[in-house]
């Protein structure tokens, strides 16, 4: 096993190590390349449809954001005035005048029901809450896709993901559980795009072990003769994915022009509190992936568990956030992705309507909103109200798994067929229960 070395770096949680990635397998992620080729290759391309996932750790305050409740008592309503949307009769908090400049272009759940007051990724990733998804072995919904829709390119992988560790556990991506190692992520955080950028090696210093693992495969031919593939066709897809520059190269947002970066503006990979960075750059290098290929991109971003200061800390890091998310939004839309590229913007929970003592929000399970955009879908609506303090669900309550239901209808699965596992046993993607939100088509 062929090991590439970057530079020593240090990890989010303090250790140092020197970073690689290994021919054969691609150690950021667990993913290996072999078996995933020749999985890709059995089932034969599909179309391509793709989804970004940006998840927000620790729950927005909704009604300080997109379900603002001004004529709510002082206690309740907040600082923040609502601003017109270029979506008629839509309003937003004025903080986020650029996502009002792109109403238009997304639809704003605001009855999402049915969450646990859970500090974890569980919810938005798998459909249901971390301890029924470890119990039961719910793999990671881009797990899910990248088992049954395999990879649209060679040399690029189908499910990428960009969070980085985190020090509070829950909020890191769940695992592919059942599905096993190839249908893993191929995790990019800041020190593996280091990695990576220092990947693209010249090919005649790899060939002495490619031509190592030709003389391996040799012996292995006869036995992979009855499925008509070649074992050293898969060993030699896998030496391409690491001489290719197509990763890098959606990696690397230096290729964007100067405006569109700045569009995006930049943030920092630096983590708030136990959560997420804000690091616009990776909204760009989702953008960038899913145009290269992969299925599926997700990211974790910011940190909005605001049990204190919750008006100072929204004035801080809002801005960066209505810049980012309105960017990534607006240029699915210029480039012509829409109807193929879904963007999901969502988090655990809510924030309780009444402001506490120290000026913040406590976690509120029993409504949330979240953002979606793309995907061929009706867009320029709001789905679902909430009462007159943003406690309750008033109108269309929408059960929290349905939102993924939508997302796998998007990307051409049926969120009621069935994924097999390791050992070849079917499962049901999601319980017959959980239904897609059919508003967002018309």
């Amino acid at each position: 096993m062929l090991t590439v070395l970057g530079s020593r770096s240090r990890l989010c949680d303090g250790h140092s190590r020197r970073s690689f990635l290994r021919v054969g397998a691609l150690g950021v992620g667990g993913l290996t390349l072999s078996s995933l080729m020749k999985a890709e290759a059995a089932a034969g391309k599909k179309s391509h449809k793709s989804v970004i996932m940006v998840y927000l750790t620790g729950g927005l305050a909704h009604q300080d954001t997109f379900d603002l409740k001004p004529n709510a008592p002082t206690e309740v309503r907040g600082e923040f005035k609502p601003i017109n949307t270029s979506a008629p009769g839509v309003q937003f908090g004025e903080l986020l005048p650029k996502m009002a400049k792109c109403a238009d272009k997304m639809i704003v759940l605001r009855s999402l029901v049915g969450q646990r007051d859970e500090h974890s990724s569980w919810q938005s990733y798998t459909g249901t809450v971390m301890d029924t998804a470890k119990r039961e072995q719910r793999p990671h919904f881009g797990s899910v896709v990248a088992r049954i829709q395999g990879q649209t390119d060679p040399v690029v992988p189908a499910f990428v993901d960009l969070s980085p560790t985190m020090q509070h556990k829950p909020y890191n991506t769940p695992g592919p559980a059942m599905l096993g190692r190839g249908a893993a992520p191929v995790k990019v955080d800041g020190d593996e795009v280091a990695v990576m950028k220092n990947l693209s090696v010249p090919v005649d210093h790899l060939a002495s072990r490619q031509a190592l693992l030709a003389t391996m495969d040799r012996f292995k031919q006869q036995a992979d003769r009855s499925t008509g593939i070649a074992a050293d066709t898969f060993h030699d897809r896998a030496f391409e994915v690491l001489t290719s520059s197509k990763i890098v190269d959606a990696l690397d947002v230096t290729k964007e022009p100067t405006a569109v970066r700045e569009r995006y503006g930049k943030g920092s990979p630096k983590h708030l509190g136990d959560g997420a960075p804000m690091w616009n750059d990776q909204l760009l290098m989702a953008r960038r992936l899913v145009e290269a290929g992969s299925r599926v991109v997700t990211l974790g971003y910011g940190f909005w568990d605001t049990h204190g200061n919750n008006f100072k800390h929204l004035k801080q890091h809002m801005p960066l956030f209505d810049t980012g998310i309105s960017a990534l939004i607006e240029d699915i839309y210029a480039r012509g992705l829409d109807q193929d590229v879904t963007v999901c913007v969502w988090g655990e929970f809510g924030r309780t309507p009444k402001i506490n003592k120290d000026a913040g929000r406590d976690h509120w399970a029993r409504v949330n909103g979240a953002i979606l955009a793309g995907g061929g879908m009706k867009v320029g609506q709001v789905i679902g109200s909430t009462d007159a303090i943003a406690g309750e669900a008033k109108n269309d309550p929408i059960p929290y798994p349905n939102v993924l239901a939508t997302v796998y209808r998007n990307l051409g699965l049926d969120p009621h067929g069935m994924v097999y596992d390791v050992s070849n046993r079917p499962n049901p993607i999601l319980p017959s229960s959980v239904q897609t939100i059919d508003r967002v088509w018309g």
